[in-house]
């Protein structure tokens, strides 16, 4: 279970800051989420008194529905202005690379080079101002056991006041 969730870990952050880029088309403000694979159905459920401890201690979990993992992204304008994805979070060492972007369309190869994670994978995704969808597949080693993993996401726009929702922590521009 660790594997997967770093996996989706650093597939959450790979294709929401993908999806960052319609600086002309994306709405900034408060995102949901929905994420959805084959490992996150055959996830166990936490029970609700270890959820509500998890939570008294300043862990913020996504709910889990359905086998999907859905959760809130606070999208700054700042972030919908960038003319490039984000290289990176401070939690993961995976890398986005050859992106492009054709009008409201998006694919990047990420690379995990990690002691923990090695491996390859691709991610297409497409926009308009109030939704997003992508699809995520890598495959790959973890702790000497082989991944293959394939997500599929779709984000509409909730509203322009992100709440208590902060934004992602993203690199600083160099």
């Amino acid at each position: 279970m660790h594997v997967f969730v770093r996996l989706a870990g650093i597939s959450a952050l790979l294709i929401t800051t993908g999806s960052c880029l319609a600086a002309d088309k994306m709405k900034p403000g408060l995102w949901e989420m929905t994420m959805k694979s084959d490992a996150m159905k055959a996830m166990p459920k936490i029970p609700p008194e270890q959820l509500e401890k998890m939570k008294q201690m300043g862990i913020k979990m996504p709910d889990m529905q359905n086998g999907a993992m859905v959760h809130k992204v606070c999208f700054t304008k700042e972030m919908v202005d960038q003319d490039k994805p984000p290289s990176g979070g401070r939690e993961q060492q995976c890398q986005n690379k050859n992106f492009s972007r054709s009008g409201n369309s998006y694919s990047s190869e990420i690379v995990c080079d990690m002691p923990e994670m090695k491996g390859t994978g691709n991610v297409k995704g497409s926009f308009t101002p109030d939704s997003l969808t992508s699809v995520y597949d890598f495959k790959g080693v973890s702790h000497g056991q082989p991944v293959s993993q394939h997500m599929e996401t779709t984000g509409k726009w909730v509203g322009s006041d992100c709440g208590d929702v902060k934004p992602p922590v993203m690199p600083q521009k160099k």
